[in-house]
């Protein structure tokens, strides 16, 4: 018991004092910041970066919206609509998903771990600025080649950029190759954040933080993490492939030199699909934290979400190819892509029970981070169910290429992971800046996010079942689809306001918003045990814990969380 006093107040004697710092010029801080490997820098700017492609990819699919809320629209012309939707994926995928979550991690990890930096910061800095530079290296395609119109200028071969599309003969000038690169330093970037953060779990957690006691977030991150290097790899191989093809005259996807244009869909899709669980697995993360401590509950079935979250990681990596019941794999390959398509529903099902247990019962707090959370569980759960429709490959194969995939994917990415990001940060911006968000703009921001969303991603099944296909940039009256893609148009302008609503909110409260304190919401992790925001140190003295909610322990030394390990 000793031992557990000495524990406890190796956590208690941190200084909360917030480090009073001399004015700096700009130019002194801009040094501070590009120069920085602190890991609370580099994830704020790998946040930032998302941030502003977020709103550069939001501009990007309300065009294509306005283009098809009516039909015969002449907003854009089809190339500018085929430039956009080429942009929109790839920026929303490559450049806001994985850069913000791995914001996220680089901040939150170490701290939640009681760690004072990442296992290598010098590589976190290299990682975060050759990600950046891929994601300015796509933009710079309206510059490089001749902006939206002509041949050269901004990608227009689809994010998927399936092969011979990618062939020079069908992309002739440079757009393509600026995706390729663009891409190609995105998974490098990535694969270096994942092995730094699969490097700091492993290896710095402080003195009793045994595995069976880190908190959630930092073991998803660990599966994540070790998903990047198996998922990301064969796309980053996949675009030198495509260089060579381009430049060196190879025919890796030159079907009739001997190639295989199938050859790149398996790659871009053993990345595609597992990418899925590459964004997901954060959010639940996020979730994990947040649900237990608004609801004033130890998380139901810890063991169970550890075993739920690794067993999530291995099947994710068997699932790719029901991308492909369409292009003619055979009954065997159809029915295993079929049946381990299906079998990942049930970790996923775990983990939605064991977070309405959580809630069941408890004393539920309603702030901002909540109402995220409770529309994330709605709305996944949903998305779930849609990607079982679509598990059975002769159900697919109607479906398949149709705006039916398109709402199930914008379920997944927008209903739930993007509704989680807000989550966290409604609920990680007092520790950040040690001042809250406003409370009255996030309750704004979440009801028309809410309405937005559904009016939107409910709808857009409809004209998917009534047979339109994706991408394409307008289309004849009388099929039943006008009243259906008007609604969804409205629903995307009301979901840009509400994140107009975020944005200022954001920054109105950076400024202007109430003093935090060090702990706002009685939490119970290690990162709320010291100032808000962080010294560059993290902590004065490493931490020593012995349960799972060290915090919990300060507070009610006669009931300590590890009594119930």
């Amino acid at each position: 018991m000793a031992d557990s006093v000495s524990g406890l107040s190796s956590v208690e004697a941190i200084d909360l004092t917030p480090v009073e710092k001399p004015r700096q010029l700009f130019l002194e801080v801009l040094y501070d910041w590009v120069t920085t490997v602190d890991h609370k820098k580099i994830g704020l700017m790998y946040i930032a970066y998302s941030l502003i492609f977020l709103v550069i990819g939001g501009i990007e699919a309300i065009v294509m919206r306005i283009q098809l809320a009516v039909p015969h629209n002449t907003f854009v012309s089809p190339q500018v609509f085929n430039r956009m939707f080429t942009l929109h994926g790839t920026t929303m995928v490559f450049f806001v998903g994985m850069p913000i979550l791995f914001g996220f991690g680089n901040y939150l990890v170490p701290l939640m771990i009681g760690a004072r930096d990442m296992a290598f910061p010098r590589l976190n800095a290299f990682s975060f600025w050759i990600s950046a530079f891929g994601g300015f290296l796509l933009y710079y395609s309206f510059i490089g080649g001749s902006g939206l119109y002509g041949a050269g200028s901004a990608p227009d071969v689809g994010w998927f950029a399936y092969a011979p599309l990618t062939a020079r003969v069908f992309s002739p000038g440079h757009s393509t190759d600026y995706w390729t690169l663009s891409i190609l330093l995105s998974g490098i970037g990535s694969i270096g954040t994942a092995l730094n953060i699969v490097a700091t779990v492993i290896c710095m957690r402080c003195p009793g933080m045994k595995l069976n006691r880190m908190p959630l977030l930092a073991w998803l991150y660990l599966v994540t993490s070790s998903m990047v290097f198996i998922a990301v790899s064969p796309l980053t191989a996949a675009q030198i492939m495509l260089m060579l093809d381009r430049y060196v005259g190879s025919h890796f996807f030159d079907a009739q030199a001997g190639g295989s244009a199938i050859l790149w869909m398996h790659f871009f899709w053993i990345f595609g699909h597992p990418e899925v669980y590459i964004l997901v697995l954060p959010a639940f993360a996020f979730a994990n934290e947040i649900i237990p401590v608004f609801s004033r509950k130890a998380i139901f079935g810890y063991p169970a979400m550890v075993a739920a979250s690794v067993g999530i990681g291995f099947i994710s990596l068997s699932v790719w190819a029901h991308h492909m019941f369409a292009v003619g794999m055979g009954a065997g390959a159809n029915v295993f892509f079929v049946f381990s398509t299906m079998i990942i529903s049930v970790p996923t099902g775990i983990k939605i029970f064991n977070w309405l247990a959580t809630i069941w019962g408890g004393k539920i707090r309603f702030a901002s981070p909540m109402l995220f959370s409770v529309g994330f569980l709605f709305q996944f759960l949903v998305a779930g169910l849609t990607g079982i429709m679509l598990s059975v490959a002769p159900f697919d194969w109607q479906l398949t290429g149709s705006y039916f995939v398109v709402a199930h994917f914008h379920y997944v990415l927008v209903g739930a992971i993007l509704f989680m990001i807000f989550a966290a940060f409604y609920y990680w911006f007092p520790k950040a800046t040690g001042r809250m968000m406003s409370e009255r703009l996030g309750k704004w921001h979440f009801w028309l996010m809410v309405i937005g969303f559904h009016l939107t991603f409910d709808f857009m099944h409809i004209p998917g079942l009534l047979g339109m296909p994706r991408r394409i940039y307008t289309y004849e009256p009388g099929r039943g689809w006008e009243i259906w893609n008007l609604l969804v148009s409205i629903g995307a302008v009301i979901q840009a306001i509400a994140t107009l609503i975020f944005v200022y909110n954001l920054v109105h409260s950076y400024y202007k918003g109430e003093k935090a304190g060090n702990d706002p919401w009685d939490a119970w992790t290690l990162e709320w045990s010291t100032a808000s925001p962080p010294p560059s140190y993290n902590f004065a003295t490493t931490p020593i814990v012995h349960s799972r909610r060290p915090l919990w322990d300060i507070k009610h030394p006669e009931d300590p969380d590890w009594n119930y390990e």
